[in-house]
């Protein structure tokens, strides 16, 4: 096999085209084959084949840099460049990165689990390149949905402006996650639909220069009616008015036209884009099917196409979806807003049953939480369901527009804590920190699936300002669903298990159920240990931290998210801001630094969120008994 001899980029330069396009389909029954065991990015990699391998071919990595927006598209990538043999390793713990990694490879030049960054990246790369006398390329791929982020238009403003010479690759398949929306979309499909652009442009450009150049005013005219016809062809050539020369649409998986069309861009000063076009899934017809779904995901059937599921209780993403449509039903203003994330946020059932009251925005976070304030201020009741990772990137929104006005948003916060393979990228572990320090805004989490109902029914009446509902990525904990909704009294905890004199403050399924391993661990020592749903992270529950203080409990906090400055500092806090400084309160949490890629179960016991270190933090607080001199 060809792909047997590639252990670097410089191995693939040895090869014909020919050869190129056969080793193609071997990198694709590759990925199809070892996805099948370990999950992962298969339809986004299955479409960047040729590309990639078009690249690598090229261009001289790791000098020249090779820019991939996201990363779940960097496969190919990291098989051709001697990481192929540990590719069974993908998204496990210790294992490969499901994303571009530093510190995996010389040729992985920038890490990215978030979109639209890869042209800022190749932008800074540009600079520093010329501030040092270097002459290496730079080539940033990022995908049509991913141009729809806002720094991504900010990024092709300023290299337009500045016309450094790199290269923008736009990976034209139609598809983020989900389909892709908006304007810049239609734009786009309009070029692809239109197969006489690029013949047209071509004679233009051949007719004006047989124009003879005796004048300024002729040489002025021939440019009008070059851009003339430009604009007769397509609406508004968006990239050469930025500043681009562009290049396309190319067949993204013709290796013929890719090299043929990167060479061309060989002799172009200033910035490039190629707009090449793919299909997501390629090559496999279950994921060419439904790329959506294919997307990313866990181990499946390769014959059947059939993904492999555990059975058990229903995810709480599906739980909030079916409970959102069943409030929808008796409130006509709630609208749910998405970033690109119908599917992944438990909405495509919603959107089927209220297309009017369902807004994708694509991938503009911060557009979509500003977008709820206003929302809200009119009178609706916004759901903006984004997962806790991609909300960061709306922090400023959160701050400036929905809680500095009190605006009546309710964030549907999936993903929140450990989220496994996804790693570091993806952890929903700060937005409890960063939250719960922002004035107006009230924060809960539920201890099961049921609760998660009843907590979206509370979220959906309370008109006080910004509410927030964070749940995790996992199964529900099976409990017998309540028919009836109810509102819970907001910032009132709950005690499911009393004990005396040592308590346990847990947010969240995952840590109520630590906390009861840890409980049955100290039963059969004699030591009663009481647990506390502390389902509301703002506000606290001061009455019964009150009650703990006044009846001397010793308390340790319990949160699958950022220790500082998260659930355990908020109680600290609470104590000394009342003088009360002889209680003992110690948080355990996510210490200061990333998690990277393994199952949940692995990444809290790296941490320290074990029944164990429970019980062994718990007893170093018990009073000593002195010893005799």
């Amino acid at each position: 096999m060809l792909l047997d001899r590639i252990d670097s980029p410089n191995d693939l330069k040895k090869l014909s085209v020919p050869e190129l396009e056969a080793l193609a389909q071997e990198i694709r029954q590759f990925l199809i084959e070892n996805l099948s065991k370990t999950g992962g990015h298969l339809a986004p990699n299955l479409g960047v084949v040729e590309l990639t391998l078009a690249m690598h071919y090229l261009y001289d990595s790791p000098k020249d840099k090779l820019i991939f927006d996201v990363g779940h598209q960097s496969y190919v990538h990291k098989i051709l460049t001697g990481r192929k043999d540990r590719f069974h390793t993908l998204r496990k713990y210790k294992g490969l990165c499901g994303f571009v990694k530093r510190s995996e490879s010389e040729h992985d030049v920038w890490e990215a689990g978030h979109s639209s960054t890869s042209l800022s990246a190749a932008m800074g790369m540009a600079v520093a390149r010329d501030l040092k006398g270097e002459t290496n390329k730079i080539v940033a791929v990022i995908g049509d949905g991913a141009l729809t982020g806002g720094m991504a238009l900010e990024a092709l403003n300023h290299i337009g402006h500045e016309r450094k010479n790199l290269t923008v690759v736009l990976n034209d398949n139609e598809m983020s996650i989900a389909p892709n929306v908006g304007a810049l979309h239609n734009y786009l499909s309009k070029i692809r639909s239109d197969k006489h652009y690029l013949k047209a442009k071509e004679e233009a450009q051949h007719l004006l220069k047989k124009i003879p150049a005796i004048g300024g005013t002729l040489a002025k005219t021939a440019e009008r009616l070059k851009d003339s016809l430009k604009y007769l062809v397509v609406s508004g050539v968006l990239f050469e008015e930025l500043g681009f020369k562009y290049f396309g649409p190319v067949d993204g998986h013709s290796l013929p036209q890719l090299l043929e069309t990167f060479r061309q861009t060989e002799r172009v000063t200033g910035p490039v884009l190629i707009h090449v076009v793919t299909v997501k899934g390629k090559g496999y017809s279950p994921a060419e099917a439904d790329s959506q779904a294919w997307h990313g995901g866990g181990p499946y059937k390769i014959e059947s196409g059939q993904f492999i599921k555990a059975v058990g209780a229903p995810m709480y993403t599906d739980v909030f979806g079916s409970t959102l449509i069943e409030l929808a039903e008796r409130d006509d203003r709630i609208v749910a807003v998405t970033p690109a994330m119908p599917s992944g946020s438990g909405l495509i059932k919603f959107a089927d049953r209220f297309p009017g009251r369902m807004i994708d925005v694509g991938i503009a976070e911060q557009h979509a939480a500003t977008l709820c304030a206003a929302l809200a201020l009119e009178g609706m009741k916004p759901v903006f369901a984004v997962y806790s990772t991609f909300m960061q990137r709306a922090y400023d929104q959160i701050v400036h527009d929905i809680c500095r006005q009190n605006a009546n948003v309710l964030f549907a916060i999936d993903r929140a804590g450990f989220v496994g393979a996804d790693g570091e990228t993806h952890q929903g572990v700060f937005d409890i920190a960063f939250l719960r320090s922002v004035p107006n805004i009230v924060v809960m989490m539920p201890k099961d699936e049921n609760e998660l109902r009843h907590m979206l029914k509370t979220a959906v009446d309370y008109n006080d300002g910004p509410i927030a509902v964070r749940y995790p990525r996992l199964n529900g904990v099976g409990v017998k669903m309540d028919k009836e909704l109810k509102t819970i009294p907001i910032g009132r905890w709950e005690t499911i298990r009393d004990g005396e004199k040592f308590a346990v403050l847990a947010v969240g399924a995952p840590m109520i159920e630590l906390a009861e391993a840890a409980a049955e661990l100290l039963k059969s020592e004699g030591i009663q240990l009481r647990i506390v749903n502390a389902r509301f992270l703002k506000p606290l529950d001061e009455e019964m931290l009150l009650e703990l203080y006044d009846n001397g409990y010793s308390m340790l906090t319990l949160e699958e998210g950022a220790v500082r400055g998260g659930f355990g500092s908020a109680v600290l806090e609470f104590y000394a801001e009342r003088d009360l400084y002889g209680v003992k309160v110690k948080p355990i949490g996510v210490p200061d630094r990333f998690i990277e890629h393994g199952s949940p179960k692995e990444q809290r016991q790296e941490v320290g969120l074990t029944a164990e270190r429970i019980v062994s933090e718990l007893k170093a607080m018990m009073p000593r008994k002195r010893q005799r001199a």
